[in-house]
């Protein structure tokens, strides 16, 4: 199966990076580094040379421009080549709603699948950061339904996508996300058990016809993104720990 490198290093070793085509879940807490990893990603498929969207719903643009700079990342210079495209859920929202209200309609209820309207005809690559935005007022089974059909259209079209869900829809509807993806990432900031100090790991939790590292993956946010800080033995100790289709 074709991949896409993640642009992290030891997590492209232990992975060989996401599968072409699939869906990614990356879930965890504020401060853990979605959006970082979510913009490390993007300016890897644009350096492989995919088409890529990044569709964001709490920050704008200039703000992820400043981000990735701070890291070296120069996706102006990739939104000039055509490579990446960003888009700001919050307009898109906003017509959404109007729309829907005029004609009476529950605003906003789940519709996951209007997200990728905007998005240009050739995308490859889509990273939603994230959908928290779209699940106010889904009842468990709207979450399932709507959350199913955006995996699905992603699918149909070929699209390799990461969907980024925030600490409170994470809480609430992970368990069922977790059903529709390929593969699920959860960044977790925790206190270590031995040493007392504040720490982030990284729990792979699932990733189909990939074998998968069990122990979580400590990391720090430095100058060059998320760097991984296990030494290479979790690569040799955990292959042991297939998770080859869950």
């Amino acid at each position: 199966m074709e991949r896409i490198g993640i642009g992290i290093d030891k997590l492209d070793d232990a992975l060989g990076g996401f599968p072409v085509g699939r869906s990614m879940l990356i879930t965890g807490d504020a401060g853990c580094g979605k959006t970082i990893f979510g913009l490390r990603f993007a300016k890897t498929s644009c350096d492989e040379g995919y088409a890529t969207a990044y569709i964001t719903a709490e920050e704008d643009s200039y703000d992820l421009h400043v981000q990735a700079n701070t890291f070296g990342w120069n996706t102006q210079e990739l939104e000039e080549q055509g490579l990446l495209t960003f888009i700001e859920l919050t307009g898109i929202r906003a017509r959404i709603t109007e729309a829907e209200i005029n004609m009476d309609m529950d605003p906003m209820k789940g519709n996951f699948t209007k997200i990728l309207h905007d998005i240009p005809p050739e995308t490859e690559v889509v990273i939603i950061d994230s959908l928290g935005g779209y699940t106010a007022k889904l009842t468990p089974y709207d979450f399932r339904n709507q959350f199913d059909l955006l995996v699905y259209e992603l699918k149909q079209r070929g699209i390799t996508s990461v969907l980024i869900l925030d600490s409170a829809t994470s809480n609430e509807f992970n368990e069922l996300a977790l059903f529709s993806v390929y593969g699920a990432i959860k960044l977790v900031r925790r206190e270590n058990p031995y040493t007392g100090r504040r720490e982030r790991v990284m729990d792979i939790i699932k990733m189909r016809s990939t074998k998968t590292p069990t122990q979580f993956l400590t990391y720090d946010i430095g100058e060059n993104g998320i760097e991984i800080q296990n030494g290479e033995e979790y690569l040799d100790d955990d292959k042991s720990g297939e998770n080859l289709d869950i």
